[in-house]
């Protein structure tokens, strides 16, 4: 399907999330992140790039620990800090993983990801086809419940600033591991949101495709 045949669905209201494929659980426990080693940060923005061309080898589990720390981990447990900002502390963000399994939402106290949805939404993360066989969407989802501090008129602007950080930290991480990935906004976030069973003061903010680059199809 080509992006073009996906908006011509999506405009007619027939875009609709496939089944999931594969074995699934409804935790999938990762393991401890590795917090030391990889790229150096100067290195690692240097190599920073966005890639539009993914591998459809999927992630293994280390590669997926690290990512998912890296992106809004808890790196202070006594603080309950994490590895992005957001504004006022709020902590308005959750990424929920798009996977050939099922949707997935990623819980940093627990180090896990959560089955939200037996279905395979990847098709629906964005308009471009190259969503729909990338290993792994990430969709950033800001919870307006947790936002109470802020003013409701800033609300979008500050979660869409908490949801930069956590990509660029993706990004950070994608160089510093190999992997390629995008950040997206062409999304039909009500389609989505329906999808992913998103309540009304959770709101899509982004998407960003993650994978191996196509060049590393065939490495073991």
């Amino acid at each position: 399907m080509t992006s073009s045949d996906k908006v011509a669905l999506d405009l007619m209201g027939l875009l609709r999330p496939k089944a999931g494929s594969g074995a699934r659980s409804d935790v999938i426990t990762l393991p401890a992140p590795q917090r030391e080693g990889g790229m150096p940060v100067m290195e690692a923005l240097a190599a920073r790039a966005t890639r539009r061309e993914f591998a459809r080898r999927a992630l293994p589990d280390d590669v997926l620990s690290n990512l998912l720390w890296a992106a809004f981990g808890i790196n202070r447990p006594a603080s309950d800090g994490r590895t992005a900002p957001s504004a006022l502390n709020q902590q308005e963000i959750d990424i929920y993983a798009a996977l050939p399994n099922g949707l997935y939402r990623y819980d940093p106290h627990g180090h896990c990801l959560l089955l939200v949805a037996p279905h395979d939404v990847r098709c629906l993360t964005g308009v471009q086809q190259l969503v729909d066989d990338a290993p792994l969407d990430l969709v950033y989802v800001a919870d307006h419940n947790r936002m109470m501090l802020v003013p409701t008129a800033e609300r979008d602007t500050l979660a869409a600033a908490s949801a930069g950080a956590i990509a660029e930290n993706v990004y950070l991480y994608a160089a510093s591991a190999g992997l390629a990935t995008v950040l997206r906004t062409l999304i039909d976030r009500d389609t989505l949101s329906r999808a992913m069973n998103l309540e009304p003061t959770q709101r899509v903010v982004l998407a960003q495709t993650v994978g191996y680059p196509l060049l590393a199809q065939t490495a073991p």
